[in-house]
């Protein structure tokens, strides 16, 4: 039997990412009350086969007492021999004041209550801490359009295997903010910048332009292999402690060029290391599995060199 356990922000996508599991098959409830969550589970391996896909949404609105259990129920749960899944959705503070603002919508928290909008967001955010720091994969939905949290979710959560942790490498903007869901974070921003040539400026990190112009320079290789030999050497203990996730990201001013090249480098490098390896330019809307893309033959070959 697969569960996953659906919580996030109000706002965040929770209600698309339940729909879009249901869609794939899961059998979905919207707003489980926490204390059920042991009970559902028992009641549906009695009356279904093992193989059965349970999705469930468990949020803020749940009594604050169950959400205090909650880390006992999940490990509960989780005794059974279930491959459970904890999916965070998260996003901007400032993305969901637009967001309410903008539907005119009110925020759970704020309904009986004389919060402001913002209060309750930071109180939402404050009540689902532990929910967040029990997740398997935190997703952050704050540039994410419907389709792409879609896809997101059928690509990192339906057709994850228990026991095998996915491993996402992204590039990314300091301009624009760190990811919220990163779990390990790299500045290139020290690195020599092409966009300071007019010719190389509207190419990214994936084009043979710059790829020779960052490769003339050392301090990018030594930087790229600091970075590698971390990974490498720490990827193993996060392998061992049951992660089921985890992002690295490496950041540009940006997310054009500098991070770009080196992701795309580390990536295929990691494949060497972990079966499933995703990879994600956050601004230039990119996200692929690698092993459906094709090398590049300047990073294969500058690979072979370090």
């Amino acid at each position: 039997m697969q569960l996953v356990i659906i919580s996030g922000r109000s706002g965040s996508g929770k209600s698309i990412a339940l729909q879009a599991l249901e869609d794939l098959g899961y059998y979905a409830i919207d707003n489980l009350p926490a204390m059920l969550l042991g009970p559902l589970v028992d009641e549906l391996r009695r009356d279904q086969a093992p193989h059965t896909s349970i999705a469930v949404s468990i949020d803020a609105r749940n009594l604050p007492h169950a959400l205090e259990r909650f880390p006992r129920l999940l490990e509960e749960v989780r005794q059974r021999q279930i491959d459970c899944q904890v999916v965070y959705l998260t996003t901007d503070a400032r993305i969901l004041l637009e967001r309410y603002s903008e539907t005119r919508r009110r925020h759970p928290l704020t309904r009986g209550s004389d919060m402001t909008l913002a209060e309750a967001i930071d109180s939402e955010e404050q009540a689902l801490a532990e929910i967040r720091d029990l997740s398997d994969l935190i997703i952050d939905t704050s540039r994410l359009s419907v389709h792409e949290l879609r896809g997101r979710i059928s690509d990192q959560v339906a057709s994850h295997r228990s026991n095998q942790m996915t491993l996402t490498v992204e590039s990314f903007g300091f301009k624009r903010g760190v990811p919220l869901d990163a779990d390990i974070v790299f500045d290139a921003r020290c690195l020599p910048n092409p966009h300071w040539d007019p010719r190389l400026r509207d190419a990214t990190g994936r084009d043979p332009e710059i790829i020779a112009f960052l490769e003339g320079f050392p301090i990018v290789g030594d930087m790229y292999r600091d970075i590698q030999a971390w990974v490498e050497r720490w990827l193993p203990a996060y392998q061992a402690s049951h992660r089921s996730y985890l992002t690295v990201a490496i950041g540009c001013t940006g997310g054009k060029h500098r991070s770009v090249y080196l992701v795309e480098r580390l990536a295929r490098q990691m494949l060497y290391q972990c079966p499933s390896v995703r990879l994600r330019h956050r601004e230039l809307g990119i996200h692929d599995t690698l092993p459906h893309i094709q090398p590049s033959p300047l990073i294969e070959n500058a690979s072979q060199g370090t």
